[in-house]
C-alpha cells in the first residue's frame, strides 16, 4: 500500500525548476548523458547542476545531519566560489584534523 504523500519531505521544498530537472533524471533513467542531450548542454554541465542539486537536498535534511563546515563549503560551490572536488578536499582535510585533535 502507498503512503500518502509527505508535505513535510524536504524534495517539496525544492523550486520547481529543481523538481522539473530531477523528473527529468528519472524520465531519463539516470543517464547524465540522455540529460545533457535533453537540456542541450554538456554533460560537464549537467554534472555540475546535479552535483549543486545535491547540496541543496543535503541541506534539507534535518539539522542532526548537518555539519557546519559542510555547509559552508556547499553554500561555496553553490555560488560558484570553489570547485565541488576543492569543497570535498577541504572537508576530508577537516574530518582528518578533526580526529587528530581529538586523539
Amino acid at each position: 500500500m502507498t503512503e500518502p504523500p509527505d508535505p513535510e519531505h524536504p524534495i517539496r521544498q525544492l523550486s520547481r525548476e529543481d523538481l522539473d530537472f530531477i523528473l527529468r533524471l528519472v524520465l531519463a533513467s539516470g543517464s547524465l548523458k540522455e540529460l545533457a542531450a535533453a537540456y542541450q548542454v554538456s554533460y560537464p554541465t549537467i554534472r555540475q547542476r546535479l552535483n549543486r542539486l545535491i547540496e541543496r537536498v543535503k541541506r534539507l535534511l534535518p539539522e542532526e545531519s548537518r555539519d557546519p563546515m559542510s555547509e559552508a563549503l556547499a553554500d561555496l560551490v553553490e555560488r560558484g566560489e570553489i570547485t565541488l572536488a576543492a569543497a570535498k578536499s577541504l572537508q576530508r582535510l577537516h574530518r582528518k584534523l578533526r580526529q587528530q585533535e581529538n586523539s
